[in-house]
């Protein structure tokens, strides 16, 4: 996970600066940095280079039906928000198509809102978080069948 105060020197040099959009790539994770053009709070997006496996170890919650199905797990520990705000439609809804880029939820951390992608292509089917819910590290939150 990316060190907060290098996140907010990257902000902080995004405005000194007027710039809207920052991309970061290391061996370890991919950062997106977006600010949107009312100067609202930046849009942070950060994710592990691994890909996304199949939820290969079994939990005591896990259903015959959760078989092959791709994980989407948080990256941070935060809030998880469905849509991007309260008025919004959600980003996904149980049978939707999602492709790699498709953003899924908000995970807000120290009042930085960071988008998470699918990394995935499948249908959605099963989402297993609510709107306003906390979430861990690694944490399950959606469940993909892919495509």
């Amino acid at each position: 996970m990316i060190d907060i105060r290098k996140l907010k020197e990257l902000v902080r040099l995004m405005v000194e600066n007027d710039l809207s959009e920052l991309d970061l790539k290391d061996l370890e994770e991919t950062v997106s940095i977006k600010r949107h053009a009312q100067g609202g709070d930046p849009v942070v997006s950060t994710r592990p280079i691994a890909p996304i496996t199949a939820d290969a170890p079994k939990s005591a919650s896990s259903t015959p039906e959760d078989d092959g199905l791709l994980t989407i797990e948080s990256p941070m520990v935060g809030t998880y928000y469905s849509a991007a705000n309260p008025d919004s439609e959600p980003f996904i809804k149980v049978g939707d198509e999602v492709g790699p880029d498709t953003v899924v939820c908000l995970v807000e951390a120290m009042k930085v809102f960071n988008e998470l992608k699918a990394e995935c292509a499948g249908t959605v089917a099963k989402i297993l978080v609510t709107n306003g819910q906390s979430v861990e590290f690694g944490q399950k939150l959606v469940l993909v069948r892919p495509t």
